[in-house]
């Protein structure tokens, strides 16, 4: 499903760089942006976003952004499109948990928030599509009527990343399923295989974490793990094992809500505990 947004927030900056994460999305369609109270309102009001990515404390204080914004918005619409709280401190989320805002996101936003974001408006809005088919009793569509156009489309969707390393005219291509994890070092990136060979790329992690999304979560300042390739997760030790190796990867606690996260999606899955 698609969902419309737009950015407030004083710094241009900031909102650059909150929609080049949303731009990897083609789910996630921007409507514009705006850097004070009075013209993001008004372009809520015209424009009908789904969600809205909010700052909440400006460093330029005569752009009045708040939570009252939200406050305001009740007064015009019957709908008030999803808030999604981007800020840089901590001590503002629990104002806005009373405010009932979808998310909290501390800038700069990373790709994982997104991905779980998505999936969270997809859970919530496919299981209410399901229930409506399911009820409705529709006849089933003949099968003969997929158009080969639509069938090119679900083949595209389907076939995984490639990545390419570029390194003085040498082009690397690495199938996204064949990657175990990669490891930060200083300004570049090692990528470990499936297969035990590890290929370097002059990016760092940080970059890789903007450009990848799940299965590739990051778990640690110094690693993104490719969560298919996670064999055994202890919390207690905060370390997560790769399958069919002796590799050990640690987790921070800066990272836990990503690795609960992990947890959550392999048991949504075809899961079985015992």
């Amino acid at each position: 499903m698609n969902y419309s947004y737009i950015i407030i927030d004083d710094n241009h900056e900031s909102s650059l760089e909150t929609k080049a994460v949303a731009d990897g999305f083609s789910n996630l369609l921007f409507l514009g942006m705006a850097d004070t109270y009075n013209d993001g309102l008004n372009l809520i009001l015209e424009q009908h976003p789904d969600l809205v990515f909010l700052e909440i404390d400006p460093k330029k204080k005569k752009s009045n952004l708040s939570l009252h914004l939200i406050n305001e918005l009740y007064r015009f619409l019957k709908v008030v499109p999803k808030i999604i709280i981007t800020t840089s401190k901590k001590d503002l989320a629990f104002d806005a948990i009373q405010y009932q805002v979808t998310d909290y996101m501390l800038k700069p936003v990373a790709r994982i928030d997104l991905t779980k974001l998505v999936l969270k408006l997809d859970k919530a809005t496919g299981t209410q599509v399901v229930e409506r088919i399911t009820d409705s009793k529709k006849t089933a569509l003949p099968t003969n009527i997929v158009s080969e156009e639509y069938k090119e489309v679900v083949n595209e969707v389907n076939r995984p990343m490639v990545l390419c390393v570029k390194s003085y005219g040498d082009h690397r291509y690495i199938d996204s399923r064949d990657i175990t994890y990669l490891q930060a070092d200083n300004n570049s990136t090692d990528i470990h295989l499936i297969n035990g060979e590890m290929i370097t790329a002059f990016k760092t992690l940080k970059n890789f974490e903007s450009l990848l999304s799940y299965p590739f979560v990051r778990i640690h300042n110094s690693y993104i793990v490719n969560s298919h390739s996670i064999a055994r997760i202890h919390t207690g030790n905060s370390v997560c094992y790769i399958r069919n190796t002796t590799i050990k990867l640690p987790f921070s606690k800066s990272y836990k809500s990503n690795v609960d996260f992990i947890i959550g999606q392999i048991a949504s899955g075809n899961y079985l505990e015992i």
